[in-house]
């Protein structure tokens, strides 16, 4: 509950600070932040070729190192080929002139915002920690670290994961054999960057349980309670972002089921921590 309060209070640091200096503190954060990203987009750039080949058309090619991973992975626990993806069969055009050229600054600017992503969040970070008391900054050291490594995770488990099932599900899905499936590469990309992007913000969830259990909107008990709804909500995303077979959304809903039990005990712990110390308060 302590977080709260702090939010609307004024370090001594803060309080000399006029809402006009906030804004021009605010202003240099956001630059900086842009300035790395551009930095880190101007190295996928001028090394697109690797980047486009290797990287975002990876899943498209069937030596991907997901597929043989799997492969071997469903071979060594008895499932034989269930986790064996077929050969993929994907064809991609670009319908307008400057497609692939618009294709290239998405890509960019994306590798470049993951990249930077931990310098992005420091200069956030460096924003919001003036409103923090001493005590409330010493317990959330660390969080850079934390937030950098489960976006990180998210981003690894989508794309390493997620998207070879949901490309080769897509591209050998067809209503009619009559109907042969060719993609734009722009859409290719867009679901990729979505499919990539949402996972790792998906993966932020026991942080964000971590900060609303501080400020007293979520207890472990209600987690508790609804655990079996968030079983259901967990499946029906499993359901949408997977390809319509049991393995893959296994896939997908066990690591968010064991991110919702992990939250659930950040939760307890955050919990114990503020009955003690309001009791050591009262004593």
């Amino acid at each position: 509950m302590a977080l709260l309060p702090s939010l609307f209070k004024r370090s001594p640091e803060m309080a000399e600070m006029t809402f006009v200096d906030h804004l021009e503190a605010l202003r240099w954060h956001i630059m900086r932040s842009v300035l790395a990203i551009l930095v880190g987009a101007l190295f996928v750039f001028f090394n697109m070729d690797f980047f486009f080949d290797k990287v975002i058309m990876g899943p498209a090619h069937n030596d991907f190192i997901s597929y043989r991973v799997l492969c071997r992975v469903g071979n060594a626990i008895g499932l034989g080929g269930a986790m064996c993806l077929d050969e993929i069969k994907l064809k991609l055009i670009s319908t307008e002139m400057n497609s692939q050229f618009m294709m290239s600054f998405t890509i960019a600017f994306v590798g470049g915002f993951i990249t930077a992503f931990p310098y992005v969040f420091w200069e956030i970070w460096k924003f919001i920690r003036p409103a923090l008391s001493p005590k409330e900054t010493n317990k959330t050291r660390g969080m850079i670290f934390w937030v950098s490594l489960l976006f990180f995770s998210g981003v690894a488990f989508g794309y390493f994961l997620l998207a070879p099932y949901t490309v080769n599900f897509f591209a050998a899905y067809t209503l009619s054999p009559l109907i042969e499936n060719t993609f734009t590469v722009s859409d290719y990309i867009d679901n990729l960057v979505s499919l990539i992007l949402g996972t790792g913000i998906v993966f932020q969830l026991p942080l964000v349980v971590y900060f609303l259990s501080r400020i007293g909107l979520l207890t472990p008990q209600s987690l508790r309670t609804y655990r079996k709804y968030a079983l259901v909500v967990i499946l029906i995303l499993a359901a949408i972002i997977t390809p319509p077979d049991v393995v893959s959304q296994m896939i997908v809903t066990i690591p968010l089921w064991f991110l919702y039990e992990i939250s659930i005990w950040i939760s307890a712990r955050v919990y114990k921590k503020e009955k003690e110390d309001e009791l050591k308060e009262w004593s």
